[in-house]
This record gives structure tokens, sequence and C-alpha cells, in this order.
């Protein structure tokens, strides 16, 4: 389904509230959870919350399991939202809707989010996570080679950044992972080296300003932006990273850092596979499976498990 004028309209007003989120978060957090409450899930699916102890802290991990058929892989789900917005709660419909697309277990991640916990804390979150179950300390008896990462938006920045910390610290190593329209970069300003932040920044929902905010309030420090786990497109070295399938949204502002996160992935040695949604929005797969760009998305999906072999 191509953007209409009336959707089109629409987006373009939504943007022109651009809200400051500096002020805003907490009563979009808010709002968000108490909708996903007020939504509920279909009774189709089992859903069950567990806890990783990290540190001095838990993080709940929320599993949904289809309950017809054998799950063929474990999706390990960072949500989005800016690192500051988003929540298990407020993604508990994608997610339960994407573990029955994929016949695939989805571990949502509940990490900790800025500006309360800044940076590293939400990479460092999402990997205390993923060591778990890499490691078979957790509590599901997976195999690692049927882990995938996967992310959109924010989260699509913490999988990519969890598989650049599992390669450097050694531990273990992911062998796929799915970014979603993900936000790989450090600069969203009108200076940016990418067009889509400024070809899309202003009329399709989420806003290059925002961007900036929100990077505003998720950094500790200028050092920080320079930092691969923070933006991944300043690694210096992108070898022996997973096989990787990046989705973008071509009226994102965030569409061409991800692809050129993919190429240079991609010049790095690794397998990628690079796909741009037409006529899509930013945060698209928040919308119900019946759309066209979810269900694309889907069989998207389900051809990189199908050809990685899980």
């Amino acid at each position: 389904m191509a953007i209409n004028s009336a959707m089109r309209a629409a987006l373009k007003a939504i943007a022109f509230l651009d809200v400051d989120v500096k002020k805003t978060y907490k009563v979009e957090r808010q709002f968000e959870n108490l909708s996903a409450k007020l939504k509920g899930v279909p009774p189709e699916y089992a859903i069950w919350d567990q806890c990783v102890t990290v540190g001095d802290h838990q993080v709940q991990v929320r599993l949904f399991l289809p309950q017809k058929g054998n799950p063929r892989a474990l999706l390990l789900f960072f949500h989005g939202g800016g690192w500051v917005t988003g929540s298990i709660e407020s993604y508990t419909s994608m997610c339960a809707n994407l573990a029955g697309a994929t016949c695939s277990i989805v571990a949502s991640v509940d990490y900790r989010l800025a500006p309360e916990h800044k940076f590293p804390a939400g990479p460092d979150d999402c990997y205390a996570v993923a060591r778990e179950l890499f490691l078979g300390k957790g509590f599901f008896n997976i195999r690692p080679e049927d882990i995938v990462l996967i992310g959109d938006s924010a989260g699509g920045n913490l999988a990519a950044a969890v598989s650049l910390m599992a390669r450097d610290r050694g531990e273990f190593m992911p062998r796929r992972q799915i970014l979603l329209y993900p936000a790989t970069g450090n600069d969203h300003s009108e200076n940016s080296p990418f067009p889509s932040i400024r070809e899309n920044g202003y009329d399709y929902l989420l806003t290059s300003k925002r961007v900036q905010d929100v990077i505003e309030l998720y950094r500790s420090s200028e050092e920080d932006l320079t930092n691969p786990y923070f933006a991944p497109l300043e690694a210096d070295d992108l070898t022996r990273q997973p096989d990787t399938l990046i989705i973008t949204a071509e009226y994102c502002p965030l569409r061409d850092e991800g692809e050129y996160y993919g190429k240079k992935l991609e010049e790095a040695g690794n397998k990628v596979t690079i796909y741009r949604m037409k006529d899509a929005f930013h945060a698209y797969m928040m919308l119900p499976p019946r759309f066209v760009h979810v269900k694309r998305t889907y069989q998207l999906i389900n051809k990189f498990l199908g050809d990685c072999g899980a």
C-alpha cells in the first residue's frame, strides 16, 4: 500500500507537532504502556516473564511462544523507542505477532532506559541477556546457533552493538542479526552525510530533531558519539560480524545510515542482505499484520531464517 495523500497529510501533521521528548518522555511511556494493556494479546500465544540478574539489578525478559508448531529459532528482540521510550509492554503485540509469523520464540528484553540510565546501560543489559542465552545459563535451553539478534530503530542499534561487543569480548558470537530501520550513525543534523535525514526528517512521523533529542538524552558524554557501541558506523573494524538482514523504510530519516551500515559490513567480508521497504515510514512494524509492509517483512525474515538454516 503506497502512502496516499490522506496518510501523507496525517503523518505531516503528527511530525509538525514535534513534541519535545526531553519534556514528555515520561508521559509517552505511560501512554504507550496503558495503550498496550488495553489492547491485550490474542489468546493463541503463550506469554511468560523471566528475569536475568545483571550486576545489582534484574532485567525482565518476556517470552512469546506460539501454541502451534515447533519453534525453529529464538529471536532475541531489542525494542525501539529511541533508548528513552518503548518497553516490553508497548511491544507485546508486535512481538506476539512476530512469534506467530516466524514460528519462533521471541524473547523481548526490557533494558534500562535513558535518561535515568544513560549509555552504556542499555547495551550492557542487552549483552548480559544475550550472554545468558548463548552460554546456556539462562531460563531456556536453546542451541546458540538457533539464537538470532533482532531489533527495530534504537533496538536495531542495540542488536548491532551487542554483535560488536560479542566479537570484541570473545565470550560468544551470534550467527545472525536482523536490523529493522536501525539507527547506526551519530549525526542527524542538517550537516549529516546522509540525504534521508534532510529528505525524510520533517514530514514522516519520526523527525530528525527528535532523533537528535533522544541522542542527547541517551549519551553520557561527547566521547560516546564516537563509541561504536553507541554508533556502530564509528567502528574501525566490522569484520567477523553475523550474517545480517537490514530492512529500511523509504520515508525514514534513518534509511541511508542503515543501508550504509550494511554496505560497510559487506565490505568487511560479512554476508549481508539489504532491503528498502518501498512506501514505508519509520516504525511501520508497529502496524497490524494485515498491512502489506508488515507482511513483506515477515516474508523477508522467514527467508533469511531459512537461508541461514534456522
